[in-house]
């Protein structure tokens, strides 16, 4: 249900949303990956599920621009 939600908000942004969301999602990927890096990260499943969220964002603005022809 909690993906669901999150899918349903990110069908709701319009694609200049969605850009600065993709953009925070990879920083945010970065610095977990930095963090895994130097061992400071605790939890390392985060890592996972923001991929995931990348993958869901850029399938959004994907199906977006498809509407869109």
């Amino acid at each position: 249900m909690k993906i669901n939600k999150y899918l349903d908000e990110l069908k709701a942004k319009s694609a200049a949303e969605l850009n600065e969301e993709l953009v925070a999602a990879k920083k945010e990927l970065f610095n977990l990956r930095f963090q895994n890096a130097t061992n400071q990260l605790d939890n390392t499943s985060r890592i996972k599920e923001v991929r995931k969220n990348i993958a869901r964002i850029q399938t959004v603005i994907t199906e977006k621009a498809r509407v869109a022809e």
